[in-house]
């Protein structure tokens, strides 16, 4: 049994790093021996069959007069008791029994040892700490302990506090809480004993409190994979990443992902299904999804990333599409949330769990008349709460409990969709923020039927390697973006009818990302022209959704026109000259509620036409 210190040694390893480097052959002989007597004396500690044999084999190798030790998986306290020892060696000493005259001075050494030893049980159970994790930014830190048993109970690991190492009675608790039926019986003194030489020297692993990239370890970090450099790791038996000079690991669980790493089981024949049930549209929102997992690195050069409004008709698939593409980005029945059934800073948690992942907000039917049948109607979502995080900037601030005055700022990492039928009411900030893709109700075909029959029974298993594939060939596709966006922006400044720089920006960002789109999966040239051209007409689109008047104001035109065609009197209208209308607005309202026409308030029309 070849003792292992630091990193697991066979015969082989053990020749090449003690035995072949040494020149003398007497001191290669006398290592050699050495060795042969330690491994030796492990081979019999493994052969021990009670505690106190394997207490008494410690004993006479390191003469330690107390020590704590594991045997099968409990933990055991060795005493030695001197005037016990000598009590039995002077008996031992001068016994008339033949058996006792007989024996060797080891022999006798060993019987009084065994008289006199005291083996103690401390927990019915093993526990080693594995390392130590610490979250900087918040100043919380946790040891991160292995606990075995002697039946099949199986292997529990779980964080301690520094508080709960250091007093025996918090220790007994924790270890009760993590794992079921685990005691620890011993005193504050052992414990400090075991921990002292357990902790002292352990390694360090740095700690995120999101999952997804990390842009200050330029890694892709989840619950059992990671990506670096274009390089697959898997969580070794510590839970953490072991990346070169790297040791990582994710303190979030709540989120549970599958990524399927083995490019066998992946299934490319999605695509053309894909495309026959929802078109470029389909593609553009699978774009946004992609470039969402590079929203850092993009956020990084550009400083910003776009918002997906994705409307439609009920029953035109858009729960079906968010779905689907969830299963390629390893989340299974997790379409998203509605942002108003939580509070604020429900919201702010949920949205930082989260790095170059989407964050899908499912917004309800604000003047939905049942909703207000019990008084209460569903107060609606602020949009304007999103500004900030087109730039990824604060979610929020909260205090850091220390005496000082730190508080904790935690930046947005993610990408937003906004999913629901109806279009975003919000301003012209937000509305310029958004790319929007409405999704209508195609007439369903034979063939569109059994496409999309065959995307929905297609699991997770067979479509997350997508991500895997996207973020290994994170280099490759940064490259091709920043490539790609130079030309598209180009192109969109010379349209004619879009003005703006940030819609520009936005849509060209998602051209980009289709070029992208089209190096993991392989889109014909045809799809990707008419990709473009979509996103095209939608920056149209946006540029007139923000030149077009407010709601309200176009609510009042209507009225407007509908009483100047009922009256002939000419009282909506007091103006003399033809090319100026002057309206009392109070007056205005009072003739809108006579002809029962729904009219905003006067103060609501007072703030949208500032020059009335």
């Amino acid at each position: 049994q070849i003792p292992q210190r630091g990193r697991k040694v066979d015969w082989n390893d053990l020749h090449q790093l003690r035995w072949a480097n040494i020149d003398d052959e007497a001191k290669r002989k006398e290592r050699i021996d050495k060795d042969l007597r330690e491994a030796r004396h492990y081979g019999d500690l493994l052969l021990a069959e009670s505690a106190s044999d394997y207490a008494m084999l410690m004993y006479t190798w390191h003469e330690r007069q107390e020590f704590p030790f594991v045997y099968e998986n409990c933990l055991y306290w060795f005493k030695l008791d001197l005037n016990k020892y000598n009590a039995a060696r002077e008996a031992l000493d001068g016994s008339e029994r033949q058996e006792d005259r007989l024996m060797t001075e080891k022999q006798k050494r060993d019987k009084a040892l065994r008289l006199a030893g005291g083996v103690v049980e401390l927990a019915n159970c093993a526990f080693e700490a594995l390392y130590y994790q610490r979250n900087l930014i918040t100043d919380e830190a946790w040891y991160y302990l292995r606990i075995d048993f002697p039946h099949d109970g199986g292997t529990v690991k779980a964080t301690f506090t520094s508080g709960q190492l250091a007093a025996a009675a918090e220790f007994k608790k924790r270890l009760l809480h993590v794992a079921t039926g685990a005691m620890y019986t011993g005193s504050g003194g052992q414990l400090d004993h075991l921990m002292r030489k357990q902790l002292y020297g352990l390694k360090v692993v740095e700690t995120i409190d999101y999952m997804g990239y990390s842009k200050e370890h330029q890694a892709y970090v989840f619950a059992d994979v990671a990506v670096k450099g274009g390089q697959v790791y898997h969580a070794n038996d510590e839970d953490y990443f072991d990346m070169g000079k790297t040791r990582l690991k994710t303190l979030q669980r709540s989120i549970q992902l599958h990524i399927e790493t083995r490019p066998s089981h992946y299934n490319p024949n999605w695509l053309p299904k894909l495309w026959l049930c929802f078109g470029a549209k389909g593609a553009i929102v699978l774009a946004f999804w992609l470039g969402s997992t590079l929203a850092e690195q993009i956020r990084g050069v550009h400083k910003s990333f776009p918002f997906l409004e994705f409307t439609g008709e009920p029953g035109a698939g858009k729960s079906t599409l968010i779905n689907f593409i969830w299963k390629m980005f390893g989340r299974a029945d997790d379409e998203g949330k509605d942002p108003s059934k939580g509070t604020q800073s429900g919201r702010r948690r949920w949205m930082g769990q989260v790095s170059n992942q989407p964050v899908v907000l499912l917004e309800a039917d604000r003047n939905d008349p049942s909703a207000a049948a019990g008084g209460r109607p569903k107060k609606a979502y602020d949009w304007d709460e999103l500004k900030p995080l087109y730039n990824g900037g604060s979610l929020g601030v909260t205090g850091v409990k220390t005496a000082g005055n730190e508080t904790y700022e935690p930046p947005f990492r993610g990408s937003i969709v906004i999913s629901q039928n109806a279009a975003v009411s919000a301003h012209e900030a937000i509305l310029t923020r958004l790319v929007k893709v409405i999704l209508m109700r195609a007439e369903t075909t034979p063939e569109s039927r059994v496409a999309i029959a065959e995307l929905e029974q297609m699991q997770v298993e067979q479509l997350s390697h997508f991500m895997v594939k996207v973020m290994t060939q994170e280099a490759g596709l940064m490259e091709c973006f920043l490539k790609a966006f130079k030309g598209h922006e180009t192109t969109l400044r010379g349209v004619k009818e879009i003005r703006v720089e940030r819609i520009i920006k936005n849509h060209a960002q998602m051209m980009a990302l289709i070029d992208c789109l089209a190096m993991v999966c392989p889109l014909t040239q045809q799809q990707v022209n008419e990709c473009r051209a979509e996103l095209v007409s939608m920056a149209i689109e946006r540029q007139f959704a923000i030149s077009a008047d407010h709601p309200g104001v176009a609510q009042f035109w209507e009225v407007y026109d509908y009483l100047e065609a009922e009256r002939d009197d000419g009282v909506v209208n007091h103006s003399r000259d033809p090319n100026l209308i002057a309206i009392h607005i109070n007056d205005f309202v009072r003739l809108a509620a006579e002809h029962r026409q729904e009219l905003p308030s006067a103060s609501d029309l007072r703030t949208w036409l500032p020059d009335s």
